[in-house]
């Protein structure tokens, strides 16, 4: 048998920084980035920060218009292992969609211990229906890592999506996402995200029939940590086998950090994948 390998770490698994050339530096360049942008929208009169979703303090959005109407609306949900980061960090991936014509939301939700990857996933829900009722037209979802799983979770037959919204939501792209939470149960995170079997099963998109009529993308570095490029895999395998558009696509010389970069090209196929298949 080749092609399996067996993980005795599963925190080495799940560990990106440390394999990645100057990892620990790309927080503070992300930051750097996205305010600088927002810094340019807000001037143009294109930007509309912390748009309320719902009562908490992290149940905000931040809106991002194009120039001329919209051709619909792209939800980019952040990544950090549903344990960190906000969507401030990550404002100027909007440029490559609103080059197209779509505007761009990216909400923040409750971290993990306060909340539960299962609240997250109520949360990041709710804001996607005021998002769609507040914007006209069809909805993408993508997200990064943590973000992957949450717009995939989105994109199952349970999801806690009104029929309305579900079928606005023409394409979902996960990107770098987990789809199989069982193996964190393994690691040293999960003290912090207080997965539990049972938990971990519910929210595993992998695990649950995806909405009929919802094409998904799994999207994944081909420089990343083996077990992300399972994690996309299996998903894309999964749901192709319970009769899902599926694809997979395995972006050459990207790592964790990186894959998410062309978003903000309008001419990259990430963006042309999220906005036309």
């Amino acid at each position: 048998m080749t092609g399996l390998h067996r993980i005795a770490d599963w925190d080495d698994a799940y560990s990106n920084s440390a394999y990645i050339p100057g990892g620990d530096t790309y927080p503070a360049r992300w930051a750097e980035r996205a305010a600088a942008f927002r810094a340019e929208l807000a001037g143009a009169g294109r930007a509309e920060p912390d748009l309320p979703y719902g009562e908490g303090e992290r149940e905000r959005y931040d809106l991002f218009r194009p120039e001329g109407p919209a051709k619909g609306t792209v939800v980019f949900v952040h990544g950090g292992y549903w344990m960190a980061f906000d969507k401030g960090r990550w404002s100027h991936l909007a440029a490559g969609p609103l080059a197209r014509g779509w505007a761009v939301a990216m909400p923040s939700y409750t971290l993990c211990p306060e909340n539960r990857i299962a609240g997250i996933t109520r949360q990041v829900a709710r804001a996607v229906e005021a998002i769609a009722k507040a914007e006209a037209g069809p909805l993408r979802l993508t997200g990064h890592s943590a973000g992957g799983h949450l717009v995939s979770r989105l994109a199952c037959a349970d999801a806690p999506l009104s029929e309305e919204v579900r079928a606005r939501v023409e394409h979902v792209v996960s990107i770098s996402g987990l789809h199989d939470l069982r193996p964190l149960l393994n690691t040293r995170m999960n003290a912090t995200l207080r997965l539990d079997e049972a938990e971990a099963a519910a929210e595993s998109p992998a695990l649950l029939r995806p909405r009929p009529g919802t094409g998904i993308t799994c999207w994944v570095g081909a420089d990343e940590r083996p077990e992300f490029v399972r994690q996309s895999e299996l998903l894309a395998n999964i749901w192709l086998g319970l009769g899902a558009a599926t694809a997979l696509r395995l972006a050459e010389g990207r790592h964790h950090f990186d894959v998410i970069d062309d978003l903000a090209d309008p001419d990259s196929e990430l963006v042309e994948t999220l906005l036309t298949a």
